[in-house]
């Protein structure tokens, strides 16, 4: 088993004692730092960033020589698998992700392939393993994933969107179409994720971006359900070491108890749940990971550290937190506010873990 200098992110997941509370950022290697933005331009592009091993290594470590954060999370994108499917994805300048040939039909999802995740996407896996390599195990390394609902939405609309009309259209008229897709996509993902468990991702994190558009219902079905198969499918245990797993649906306060009782291991929260009561919810359950409002990044730093002291307040004592934003940081947030939030965590958790030292 490799030894890991800082192994509280993986501690508070799995709900053991720690000293402080573990905090990292989702989108913490990115826009919002200059040097990430010097990278991309000598990559070309985000894709190439993305397939190009060094510079996604480069990109990964880049917030962890600023910040004392408690882990690093894999630099790539959640749609490699639908790219690896076939489907063309590029990026439109201010308009986001596009695919050149989204699903229109049955016979399109009949027709898709599983990739192979150490050949059509073996450039993760070698980013996973050279940055699990140059971390020389100062802290984890999270691999993620998106979840089959949010990527099969991107599949069917061709990109963002605002209303989700063709794939509900899908849902309601082709229930029978977008289960296939669900479940391709599912077996997908649990390949992926568990060939980045054996490059070395130490923490596995599924992205669950439009679950909260569903009906509750609708939520069980056609998200839940999928996610809960990948649960099961995943490796738990590698290296000599557990493998926590954390689901975030955003938008998905309204479920907790469903999505603990998947055998995950943490829950990510959005902002707009409170943290006091998502614990008493399930805390029992599963750790949970959360949820200040990224937005509170732009206040001055006195009052930052207010809403950190806040959400630690609301969980409480305790083990099984770790602090993160409720979604990813803004582009436009200064890193020095990012910096404040990150030592405000450390300094001020400390009260709340005393009878564990």
């Amino acid at each position: 088993m490799s030894e890991l200098k800082n192994d509280r992110y993986l501690r508070a997941l799995l709900r053991q004692p720690v000293d402080v509370t573990p905090v990292w950022m989702m989108r913490q290697a990115g826009r919002y730092l200059p040097e990430y933005k010097e990278t991309r331009a000598q990559a070309g592009d985000f894709i190439s960033l993305c397939k190009n091993t060094e510079l996604a290594c480069e990109v990964t470590l880049q917030p962890l020589r600023r910040f004392p954060l408690d882990a690093a999370i894999l630099f790539s994108d959640i749609l490699t698998i639908p790219d690896a499917m076939g489907l063309g994805l590029y990026f439109e300048t201010g308009e986001g992700p596009r695919f050149k040939s989204p699903i229109n039909s049955l016979d399109d999802i009949k027709k898709l392939p599983i990739p192979d995740p150490e050949d059509e996407l073996g450039y993760v896996m070698n980013a996973v393993r050279a940055i699990r390599h140059a971390l020389q195990g100062s802290v984890p390394l999270i691999g993620f994933s998106g979840s089959p609902w949010t990527l099969a939405t991107y599949m069917v609309e061709g990109g963002s969107s605002k209303a989700f009309t063709k794939i509900k259209k899908m849902m309601y008229s082709e229930p029978q179409a977008l289960h296939l897709l669900l479940d391709k996509l599912a077996d997908s993902v649990t390949l992926y994720l568990n060939a980045q468990i054996k490059a070395g991702a130490q923490s596995i994190m599924i992205f669950d971006t439009w679950g909260g558009v569903l009906t509750g219902r609708d939520y069980q079905l056609f998200s839940l359900h999928y996610m809960h198969k990948i649960v099961d499918g995943l490796i738990r245990e590698y290296d000599g070491r557990k493998v926590p797993v954390t689901l975030f649906t955003k938008g998905g306060g309204r479920w907790l108890e469903a999505m603990a009782a998947t055998g995950c291991d943490a829950l990510g929260l959005d902002w707009t749940i409170d943290i006091e009561d998502a614990r008493r919810r399930v805390g029992d359950k599963v750790a949970l990971q959360g949820n200040m409002d990224p937005s509170m990044l732009y206040a001055p730093p006195a009052r930052i550290e207010q809403e950190v002291e806040t959400i630690l307040a609301g969980f409480g004592k305790g083990n099984g937190h770790v602090f993160n934003l409720g979604h990813g940081i803004h582009q436009d947030v200064p890193p020095e506010h990012a910096g404040a939030f990150i030592d405000a965590v450390h300094r001020l958790s400390k009260p709340y873990h005393q009878d564990n030292d």
